[in-house]
């Protein structure tokens, strides 16, 4: 049975309510913005970078998972093959859709871990990070557990095997802005894997696919995943 490894970006929460952070009015084009997403400016206004991503963490609480993130969780159940499921997203809104496996690479916002010594600690949505809470273990600042501009990717050895041993790649709601994310698929195809993009319009690494699906998240995954499952055992 094929192995299936599936990437999700911000498009697929967009739907959710939650903003894309690249392309038109996406969050990190306002630099003042981004500036709140580096260890520097952690460093240097922590009161500032707690308020902002106590804000978006509300965001990620009021958020529900849209049929795109339950069909991928259908997929996940009824597939006979092996599905690794691999984000960019923090949101949490795969496991709320029904997905029992999830790797994180950019890490999640409801959990905190010490900027020093790095032991985590559960923070959830509801409640606010307070910036002046110190790790039980060294005393070092806590900061959200999500990876920042200039820092390493969670999981990606792991991803890497996985992506060298599948047999379908697929990228669902990625701006391919980012890397090593947006490699991804030129990893899948030079072991033979079969590649598709799903998504509302191009990506910048759209050219790489084999295939393409265009259109919202919440009406073509589940037809995309409706046709997998149809074609399972033939």
């Amino acid at each position: 049975m094929d192995k299936i490894v599936i990437l999700t970006g911000a498009g697929i929460s967009a739907e959710s309510g939650l903003g894309t952070y690249r392309g038109p009015g996406g969050l990190w084009n306002d630099k003042r913005i981004a500036a709140l997403a580096t260890p520097e400016g952690f460093a240097n206004d922590p009161e500032t970078f707690a308020e902002f991503h106590n804000t978006r963490r509300l965001k990620h609480l009021e958020a529900q998972p849209n049929a795109a993130h339950e069909a991928i969780a259908r997929l996940e159940a009824e597939y006979p093959g092996e599905l690794i499921l691999v984000t960019q997203n923090v949101d949490r809104l795969h496991e709320r859709g029904g997905a029992q496996a999830v790797l994180h690479m950019h890490g999640v916002s409801d959990d905190m871990k010490c900027n020093v010594c790095g032991v985590k600690y559960p923070q959830p949505f509801e409640v606010p990070w307070d910036v002046a809470k110190r790790c039980d273990d060294c005393g070092g600042r806590l900061r959200p557990d999500t990876v920042w501009f200039g820092e390493m990717p969670y999981h990606m050895d792991e991803i890497q095997e996985h992506l060298a041993t599948c047999d379908l790649f697929a990228a669902i709601g990625t701006s391919g802005n980012v890397y090593p994310a947006a490699g991804f698929v030129r990893i899948a195809r030079h072991v033979g894997a079969r590649t598709i993009e799903i998504n509302l319009e191009a990506s910048e690494v759209t050219s790489d696919f084999d295939d393409v699906i265009r259109g919202p998240a919440s009406e073509v995954v589940p037809m995309w995943v409706d046709g997998i499952l149809a074609n399972v055992g033939l």
